[in-house]
C-alpha cells in the first residue's frame, strides 16, 4: 500500500486553491463581498501554522508562482498608467505624494510610541504607504469601474507603489550598512536593484512591441506575448536578485506607450490570471502565522487606524482634489481606494526574507495584522467605487 503522507502532500496546493476558489464564488454569491476577500481567509486558515495544509512558505516553485501572478497585475496596472496626464495635471500626483508623506510620517510615530527601535519603525512608515495593486486592480477589474475616480486610484497606487518599494529597500540597504558595514551589499540593496530592475523592465517594455509588430498581428497576439514575458521577466529577476515588483510596473509603463493594444476582453489575462490570482492571495494569506497577528495586534491595528481612521491618505488627496479638478468629495473617495496594501505588504517582507535581509518581529507582526485588511481592503475600495458612481451598487451586475 503506497504512503498515503507524501501523495496528500503534493495535493496540498490543488485542494487549498480549489477550496479558496469554491469560497469566494459561494462567498460572493451569498454575501456580495468581493472574491478575494475570502481567498485570503482560506489561505490564512490552511496555513502552516494553522491548520497546517499547506507546507512552510519556502522559495519554491509556489513562491515564484506568486510572484508571476503578482508581476502579471504589476504589468497591467502599469499598462494603464499615462504618464501624460499626470505631467499635465501635476496636482494629481502632488495629491498622492503628500497622502504617502503624511502616512509615512505618522506611522513613524504610532510606531515609536510602541516602543520599536527607530530603524523598524521607518520600515514599517515606508510599508505603510503602499497600496496593494492585486487589491486594486482585481476589483476594478471585477466590478468593471471606469471614471475619474478609478483613474486616479490606479495612477495613485502605481505611485504609492514605487515610493513604498523605493523607501523600504533604501531603508533595508542602510540596515545592512549599519549592521554588517558592508558599504557593496547597501548600495546593491537600496540602489542598483531598483534601477537594474527598471532597466530590464524598460528594455522589455521595448523589445517586446517591436517583437509583435515584426510578427504583424500585435493586437492579436498581445495578450499571450505579454504574459509569457512577464512570467521570463519575473524567473529572470529571480535568478538575479533583482525586484520582479518593479521590473514588471516598468514593462506595463513602456509597453503602454509602445502603442501595442492589450484587449480589454483580456483584463485579469483571462482564465490564466484568474487562477494566479487565486494563488497569490492563498499564498501571501498562507505565510502569516497567528502568533504574530496576536502579539502585534495593537501595534498592527494602531497603524490601520492611522490608514483609515486618520485618513492620511485621505487628507492628502482631498486637499489637492479642488486643484486636480474634481470635487473634495470625489478626492475623499480616492483616498480611501487607496488604503487596501495587504498583499503588497504581505509579499514585500517575505521577498525580502527569501534574500536573505533579516526581518524584524514587528515587521512580521505587521504583515500578520494587515490580514484585516485582506478582508476588508476590497470592500472598503469596493463602496469607494460604488459611492463615486463608477461600479454598479449590485455586485453580481459585475
Amino acid at each position: 500500500m503506497p504512503d498515503l503522507l507524501p501523495i496528500l502532500t503534493s495535493l496540498a496546493w490543488p485542494i487549498a486553491l480549489a477550496v479558496a476558489w469554491l469560497a469566494g464564488e459561494f462567498g460572493q454569491r451569498f454575501t456580495g463581498l468581493p472574491r478575494i476577500s475570502f481567498y485570503g481567509l482560506v489561505g490564512f486558515a490552511l496555513g502552516s501554522t494553522q491548520a497546517g495544509v499547506l507546507p512552510a512558505p519556502d522559495a519554491g516553485p509556489v513562491a515564484l508562482l506568486a510572484d508571476i501572478a503578482f508581476g502579471l497585475i504589476l504589468f497591467e496596472l502599469g499598462y494603464r498608467i499615462n504618464l501624460r496626464w499626470l505631467r499635465t495635471n501635476p496636482w494629481i500626483g502632488a495629491g498622492g505624494l503628500a497622502g504617502a508623506l503624511l502616512t509615512f510620517v505618522a506611522v513613524f510615530l504610532v510606531a515609536l510610541a510602541f516602543g520599536t527601535s527607530q530603524l523598524v519603525a521607518l520600515m514599517m512608515a515606508a510599508l505603510s504607504m503602499g497600496t496593494s495593486p492585486a487589491t486594486v486592480v482585481r476589483i476594478i477589474n471585477e466590478q468593471r469601474s471606469s471614471g475619474q475616480v478609478t483613474e486616479r486610484v490606479l495612477h495613485l497606487t502605481a505611485m504609492n507603489c514605487v515610493l513604498a518599494i523605493f523607501a523600504f529597500n533604501a531603508i533595508v540597504g542602510f540596515w545592512i550598512f549599519h549592521t554588517f558595514d558592508a558599504l557593496g551589499d547597501a548600495l546593491w540593496q537600496s540602489l542598483v536593484m531598483l534601477a537594474g530592475s527598471a532597466l530590464v523592465g524598460a528594455v522589455f517594455g521595448v523589445a517586446v512591441p517591436a517583437l509583435l509588430r515584426a510578427i504583424g498581428n500585435p493586437d492579436r497576439d498581445a495578450t499571450v506575448a505579454f504574459a509569457l514575458s512577464v512570467l521570463l521577466l519575473v524567473a529572470i529577476c529571480d535568478a538575479g536578485a533583482l525586484s520582479p515588483y518593479v521590473a514588471t510596473l516598468a514593462f506595463g509603463l513602456a509597453a503602454r506607450h509602445r502603442r501595442i493594444a492589450f484587449s480589454h476582453a483580456q483584463r485579469n489575462f483571462g482564465a490564466l490570471g484568474e487562477l494566479l490570482t487565486v494563488l497569490l492571495f492563498v499564498y501571501a494569506a498562507s505565510t502569516l502565522d497567528w502568533r504574530q497577528l496576536a502579539i502585534g495586534s495593537a501595534l498592527g491595528l494602531a497603524v490601520i487606524a492611522v490608514l483609515l481612521g486618520a485618513g492620511t491618505k485621505v487628507l492628502g488627496a482631498t486637499a489637492f482634489a479642488y486643484k486636480s479638478g474634481i470635487s473634495w468629495r470625489k478626492g475623499a473617495l480616492t483616498g480611501i481606494g487607496l488604503a487596501p496594501l495587504s498583499v503588497f505588504v504581505i509579499l514585500l517582507i517575505e521577498h525580502a526574507r527569501q534574500a536573505g535581509v533579516h526581518v524584524p518581529e514587528e515587521l512580521r507582526a505587521m504583515a500578520a495584522v494587515t490580514m484585516l485588511l485582506e478582508v476588508f481592503g476590497p470592500i472598503i475600495i469596493q463602496r469607494a467605487l460604488v459611492w463615486a458612481r463608477e461600479a454598479p451598487e449590485n455586485p453580481h451586475a459585475a
